[in-house]
């Protein structure tokens, strides 16, 4: 996958019904930079990634990635639930392993033959976790954001931050 950037989504707020009491853009502490989105997909050690099975079962299971070129790249064996799910099917959600300060990413996964962008994954995946990946062993994966969500998990916090961001 060529290196590419992509803008920041444009910021709304999600659409819900109203007794989850989301205030409108401009009541509360207002939309969410993305910049805040970024850096938690960014700093979150483990991310939690749910693919479709086949039969159209849900399947969550945790993965180190790394936040890079405006898409989350991770590695996983072919023979892995996610990665057979992901050949039927490659629509999933990443979610940051912290609920207080949620980042939801949906999007879809694209296996990545670009040898120059694996390469760039390896290194940041080594200087994050200060470990190797094997990416013949673990084939590389980037999903790129279709629509993300954030949320601050606080009573004073959650209405009036609920943010959603959408990207073409």
């Amino acid at each position: 996958m060529a290196k590419r950037r992509q803008a920041a989504g444009q910021a709304t707020r999600p659409r819900m019904p109203a007794e989850y009491g989301i205030l409108s853009p401009r009541k509360g502490k207002g939309l969410l930079p993305w910049s805040w989105a970024a850096h938690r997909l960014a700093k979150s050690r483990g991310h939690w990634i749910a693919t479709t099975r086949p039969d159209g079962s849900p399947h969550v299971m945790i993965v180190w990635g790394v936040w890079l070129e405006d898409a989350f790249y991770f590695g996983t064996s072919r023979n892995s639930r996610k990665a057979r799910n992901l050949r039927t099917n490659p629509h999933c959600v990443v979610c940051t392993e912290r609920a207080d300060e949620a980042v939801i990413l949906e999007g879809v996964a694209q296996a990545v033959s670009d040898a120059a962008a694996i390469k760039r994954f390896a290194q940041a995946y080594r200087k994050k976790y200060e470990e190797e990946i094997d990416t013949e062993q673990f084939p590389v994966h980037a999903v790129r954001p279709r629509t993300v969500f954030g949320f601050v998990s606080t009573a004073e916090a959650w209405a009036g931050t609920a943010t959603r961001w959408q990207f073409k």
